[in-house]
């Protein structure tokens, strides 16, 4: 049995198309991640698996329930964290975490083992109001709570959404710990770095799966070659790669631009036409793709098809 099973699911909004025709199916014990920035209907697809809105088309079910039909029994078998913080800013970390396990009519001590590595980072601040924790420490409460009933499937819409870089690395810690126990979890993210670190990943534009694929199958199945450039003119850099013919893609990657060129281009021949146009301290070097190139082309060629 599929942990997530969703079939053909659409959900519009007046005349925006939030998820179109959309598949898919979660191994039971498997981190899928959908990446894909905002507006990608990310929290929409979200909303309809943890039975908070319903699709216009198309049929789900989570651990073998329909989310229509079951929609009592789904709610006691999941854990859902959304992106905004969503608990009790007015109680303490304590009374939250109590009042969810007492919702559920479980105990914190019935399942501490569950989240007892994330709720001992907390503990100090067990008496503080939930409102006055910092960015990571407001995330590790809401995780605690959406683990306190014991869920078999786990439903995280961008939890790590302006939590620092720390902060960031021990939630994924925990997730992998999680994963450990047989919990299913469906993860989305806007960051492309967090996608290495599923099992499976999606990615997704305008309510569409792009591909679906491991990280490392993505980004070895990459289909072009792939440089990077910097020069001591980047304001006006990415305006001139883009005007050279053999340059099939530019796109800014902080620092650094990001190029796919045409196969026959060497990058004496770049550096001879960014010279031309006044550049100086060029570098061009060959680079292996990241799951972020990998999304880029794809939404590239999207675009070019509509």
């Amino acid at each position: 049995m599929k942990s997530i099973s969703v079939n053909n699911i659409s959900k519009s909004y007046v005349d925006i198309q939030a998820l179109n025709n959309l598949s898919f199916d979660v191994e039971q014990g498997e981190i899928y991640g959908i990446i894909g920035p905002d507006g990608a209907g990310k929290t929409t697809l979200f909303r309809i698996l943890t039975t908070l809105m319903l699709a216009d088309s198309g049929t789900v079910t989570v651990e073998g329930l329909d989310v229509i039909k079951d929609y009592k029994q789904i709610r006691s078998q999941i854990g859902y964290m959304p992106g905004k913080f969503s608990l009790y800013q007015d109680l303490t970390v304590e009374e939250n975490l109590n009042f969810f396990a007492t919702i559920f009519h479980t105990t914190i001590r019935e399942n501490y083992y569950l989240i007892e590595d994330i709720y001992k980072q907390i503990e100090p601040f067990k008496k503080r109001r939930a409102g006055k924790l910092s960015g990571g420490m407001k995330q590790k409460l809401a995780l605690s709570c959406a683990l306190i009933h014991k869920p078999k499937v786990l439903f995280l819409d961008e939890p790590t959404t302006g939590v620092d870089p720390v902060s960031r690395k021990e939630f994924w810690e925990m997730l992998m710990k999680l994963k450990k126990q047989g919990i299913s979890i469906l993860v989305s993210t806007p960051y492309m770095d967090e996608a290495s670190l599923c099992d499976r990943i999606a990615l997704m534009r305008q309510g569409e799966f792009m591909q679906v694929d491991t990280p490392r199958n993505i980004v070895d199945t990459y289909p072009e070659i792939l440089w990077t450039v910097q020069s001591n003119q980047m304001h006006t850099l990415l305006n001139d790669l883009r005007s050279y013919p053999l340059i099939t893609s530019s796109f800014s990657f902080g620092e650094i631009i990001h190029i796919t060129v045409k196969k026959g281009i060497t990058a004496n021949e770049l550096n001879r036409f960014l010279t031309e146009k006044g550049h100086t301290d060029i570098s061009i070097q060959t680079i292996q793709a990241t799951v972020e190139d990998c999304f880029m082309l794809m939404s590239n060629k999207k675009m070019k098809e509509q």
